[in-house]
């Protein structure tokens, strides 16, 4: 029987994804004025981008426990073996969440095989981990070949990116108020990128053409074959500039495959429009 593969809706991954790969999809929730809606299912991006100019914060919330519940129950009923590849705890409690759920529904079918994997990756970062478990799960792959294949490239996964405004990122306490007000009265970029799960300030840089040659040159630095990767860009509102920078990658790597995929609304909701993010391995699984 084919490994089943579950993801939430942080990996950014595009609807249609779901549905071609036979991935199940946990939505995280997004309100806006008082309305809750599902990301990926209910709610375009844009929606979000448009509230918060409009002066709207939205909120987010993890996956319903509930549905949780019944995917698991389910899947348990008919013996059905699974993966369920998580956003990272340190970002949401969505990764814990589950795991309660799980310990939940095992009293009762205690052997049931799901595995739930805690990737330490955010947006497109865990997209492209799914991305490559969801291909191994169609060939037929057995369970413990994905998880030693998605393990190994959670752990080496690198995120690198940059926001067009830092008021989101001081609103979320990533940045302090003063940085934000400072930066951009001053043209400043911050890159960031993501630690053991964690979001992490690396570099301040004024004007963005800056910004993309110095995330060219880091990824230079900190890149492994990437000849032989699918280099992954998630991108919030700002298509022009992330074709420029899929441009730059190509003409200075030459990988297999640049992916492009849209930041969705729950992830969008903490970074604002303007975002890029781009996601590659430090190191090639053997």
């Amino acid at each position: 029987m084919q490994v089943r593969i579950l993801a939430d809706s942080a990996c950014d991954l595009p609807k249609s994804f779901y549905e071609e790969n036979h991935v199940t999809l946990f939505p995280l929730k997004v309100e806006i004025n008082g309305k809750e809606f599902e990301d990926v299912k209910s709610i375009d991006p844009n929606t979000v981008y448009e509230a918060i100019r409009n002066g709207v914060v939205p909120k987010t919330s993890q996956v319903s426990p509930l549905l949780f519940e019944e995917v698991f129950t389910e899947m348990a009923e008919k013996d059905e073996d699974g993966i369920y590849i998580a956003f990272s705890s340190q970002l949401s409690g969505t990764y814990s969440t589950a795991v309660m759920i799980l310990d939940q529904v095992k009293e009762k079918y205690p052997n049931f095989k799901l595995t739930i994997v805690d990737t330490k990756c955010a947006s497109l970062g865990s997209g492209l981990v799914v991305k490559e478990a969801a291909s191994l799960a169609m060939k037929g792959v057995g369970k413990e070949t994905i998880l030693e294949d998605l393990v190994f490239r959670s752990q080496h996964m690198e995120h690198l990116f940059t926001v067009e405004d830092l008021d989101y990122l001081a609103k979320g306490g990533r940045v302090s108020k003063a940085s934000a007000f400072l930066g951009g009265l001053l043209n400043i970029k911050p890159i960031l990128n993501v630690e053991a799960g964690k979001l992490v300030p690396i570099e301040k840089i004024r004007g963005k053409k800056k910004v993309m040659r110095r995330i060219i040159e880091i990824m230079k630095e900190r890149g492994a074959n990437m000849k032989d990767q699918v280099i992954g860009i998630s991108q919030a509102d700002c298509e022009e500039t992330t074709l420029e920078m899929k441009a730059l990658i190509e003409e200075e790597f030459h990988p297999k495959e640049v992916f492009i995929s849209s930041i969705g609304s729950a992830v969008g909701s903490h970074t604002g429009a303007g975002t890029i993010a781009i996601f590659f391995l430090n190191q090639m699984p053997s």
